[in-house]
């Protein structure tokens, strides 16, 4: 058990479905920078099935766990972080922070010297608040609304 009872792990393929629950919940639940429109064009379900299980075991995957149940989590692909999120009721309690830092050992381990990720408006301060700096603004087209994110490096030392 970890701090304030937050629990990291490998996740296996039993975590996927609630992985996918966290990353809508995070994108839709709360206060959000983008609108409902954008929202929905971002991710409409939660992600399940064989896609989105092809999609995690291709990459380390970490959550974090509260009281056995699923409130984060991050994946690491080739010193790129693909996915960063954690429950909507969770934020602003250091789950991102603990995952980063697990996630950052990891990378180290496997002789990664930087990390790259792509943030949304909403990650930003937490990317930035571990050490990453914006490279560039992007804006991505998905279904019929644009997106702005950031693409993030942070040189390991």
């Amino acid at each position: 058990m970890g701090e304030g009872g937050l629990t990291l792990r490998a996740a296996g393929g039993a975590d996927y479905d609630s992985l996918g629950q966290v990353m809508f919940d995070a994108i839709h639940a709360g206060t959000s920078v983008y609108s409902a429109a954008e929202r929905r064009a971002w991710l409409d379900a939660p992600p399940t099935g064989a896609r989105w299980a092809a999609k995690l075991a291709g990459q380390q995957v970490v959550l974090a766990e509260r009281e056995g149940a699923v409130i984060g989590f991050m994946t690491l692909a080739a010193g790129h972080i693909d996915l960063a999120f954690v429950a909507a009721k969770a934020q602003g309690q250091g789950v991102f922070r603990a995952l980063y830092a697990q996630v950052e050992r990891q990378a180290q381990t496997q002789g990664e010297t930087r990390l790259h990720a792509h943030a949304s408006l909403m990650a930003r301060p937490a990317f930035e608040a571990v050490g990453f700096h914006v490279i560039r603004a992007e804006r991505v087209a998905r279904a019929g609304e644009y997106l702005d994110r950031f693409e993030m490096e942070k040189t390991l030392t």
